[in-house]
């Protein structure tokens, strides 16, 4: 009897060693598993959006993938919630992916998802007309080194203008964009360099005026304002599942360029959701004009951004990005 119950226990105790042992690999099409995908609540995040709202994503990766949403207001908790492994791939700017990588973030580029979007506006009562009226005042960004951080100061110090951070005279401070419209109502900064929606809501509710437009700012037109990221170890251990969220990523943006009368009600209803904020239709219509949407990603201009990034000293090192970007599931 003794030997028998022997027996059971070893079994058992085998099957659980057995099935722990499965769980660092990629999953089976049987298995039963949750994935989180994360994005940011403004308008160079639709395609995220757009694939959640439409089911895209659901579509692509099977009824036995469970799929939730994380927002996030800026690049840096979403290059944490990257890192611990809170989320599994999602949309963020360039900026933090770049910053994130040369520190030794596991983090990989697969495609771009929107270019263009970030506007440049002074309150309307803070006297500046002109870029030479920036010296003295002060400038909000969503954080300090992001995408737009680096744009602006890029533009800026092309004019001769830099931030305190760097000798200059221009003050920075930081804040989620859905703030920027209270700040510059208390007059606490002077300047937002905000994207969209952002900017619209500021000119059209606030009165801004822009000082520098999106097709003007430095890597305007040129460098994705969001890009899909996701870890080297799920590329390594979960090809499939990659492949099925960049696919997902390419139909929505597809979706968007034919469909964008309805991609842009998803974002009004995506937006309040996320923000509280209810935004109008001529808002999004102005931001809209603001800003395109496609999955390419050029190696070069990502170098050329981080080589600027390096110049202002948001990098202690030359950064080499020749390994960040990996288009295979987008060729």
């Amino acid at each position: 009897m003794k030997k028998v119950i022997i027996s059971i226990v070893f079994i058992f105790i085998v099957g659980v060693l057995a099935a722990c042992g499965t769980s660092g690999g990629s999953t089976s099409k049987d298995d039963e598993r949750t994935i989180t995908l994360g994005y940011f609540p403004n308008i160079n995040h639709v395609p995220a959006m757009v694939a959640k709202s439409e089911g895209i994503y659901k579509e692509k990766v099977g009824d036995n993938v469970t799929i939730e949403y994380k927002t996030f207001p800026d690049g840096a908790s979403f290059m944490t919630a990257l890192k611990t492994g809170e989320i599994e791939a999602g949309l963020v700017g360039p900026g933090p992916a770049m910053n994130n990588y040369t520190t030794g973030t596991d983090v990989k580029i697969l495609a771009g998802g929107s270019t263009g979007g970030t506007v440049t506006v002074a309150r309307k009562d803070s006297g500046i007309e002109s870029i030479e009226d920036l010296k003295g005042k002060t400038f909000i960004t969503p954080r300090v080194g992001c995408t737009h951080d680096v744009q602006f100061e890029t533009f800026m110090k092309e004019h001769g203008i830099t931030s305190e951070r760097t000798g200059g005279e221009m003050v920075h401070t930081t804040g989620k964009p859905a703030q920027y419209q209270a700040m510059f109502e208390s007059g606490k900064v002077d300047v937002a360099v905000a994207p969209e929606p952002w900017g619209s809501v500021l000119q059209m509710e606030t009165g801004a005026k822009v000082i520098v437009a999106p097709d003007e700012v430095s890597f305007g037109e040129t460098l994705p304002a969001s890009v899909l990221v996701t870890s080297g170890d799920m590329i390594k251990n979960d090809k499939e599942l990659i492949q099925q969220i960049v696919e997902a990523h390419k139909e929505a943006i597809t979706f968007i360029n034919e469909n964008e009368e309805k991609a842009k009600d998803i974002t009004i209803a995506d937006i309040k959701e996320n923000t509280g904020q209810e935004l109008s239709k001529e808002v999004i219509d102005s931001a809209w004009n603001n800003i395109g949407f496609s999955y390419d990603v050029s190696a070069e201009e990502v170098q050329a951004f981080g080589d600027s990034s390096y110049e202002l000293k948001f990098l202690k090192e030359q950064p080499d990005f020749s390994n960040l970007i990996d288009t295979q599931f987008i060729d």
